[in-house]
C-alpha cells in the first residue's frame, strides 16, 4: 500500500498516516524482538518522516536508498571510464513489478519535463 501512496502523490496525506501507522503496528505485533525496520523499496525514503513518527522509539530504520544511490555513482564512474558510448537515442530496457501500462504513463509524463 505504501508504493501507491508515493506514486499517486498521496504520501503527505492523512490517509498515508493511517496506512503507515496500521502497517507498522501490524509489523510490531509479529514479535517483541523486532528492533530494526528495513525499508527495502526506493519509494520509502519519501515516507521516512512518517515511518519514524509511527515506529517505536529506539528502533533502527534502515533505508536502502543511500546504498542504491552509491551504486549508481559507481556505475556512472565505470561508464565514464569505459569506451561505451551513451547516446540520446540509445535503447533502454526497463523492468517493473507493477502495471506496465502505469509505468509507461509515468515514463511518458517524466520525459516531457525539462
Amino acid at each position: 500500500m505504501w508504493v501507491p501512496l508515493v506514486e499517486n502523490n498521496e504520501y503527505n496525506s492523512d490517509g498515508a498516516d493511517y496506512f503507515i501507522r496500521k502497517h507498522i503496528d501490524q509489523l510490531m505485533s509479529k514479535s517483541g524482538k523486532i528492533d530494526t525496520i528495513l525499508l527495502a523499496c526506493t519509494h520509502y525514503p519519501l515516507l521516512i518522516d512518517k515511518i519514524k513518527k509511527f515506529a517505536p522509539k529506539g528502533h533502527s530504520i534502515l533505508s536502502q536508498g543511500e546504498i542504491v544511490a552509491n551504486s549508481l555513482v559507481d556505475i556512472c564512474n565505470v561508464i565514464r571510464g569505459s569506451k561505451t558510448v551513451i547516446s540520446k537515442n540509445g535503447k533502454m530496457d526497463f523492468y517493473t513489478t507493477d502495471s506496465t501500462e502505469d509505468f509507461d504513463n509515468h515514463a511518458a509524463d517524466s520525459s516531457e519535463s525539462p
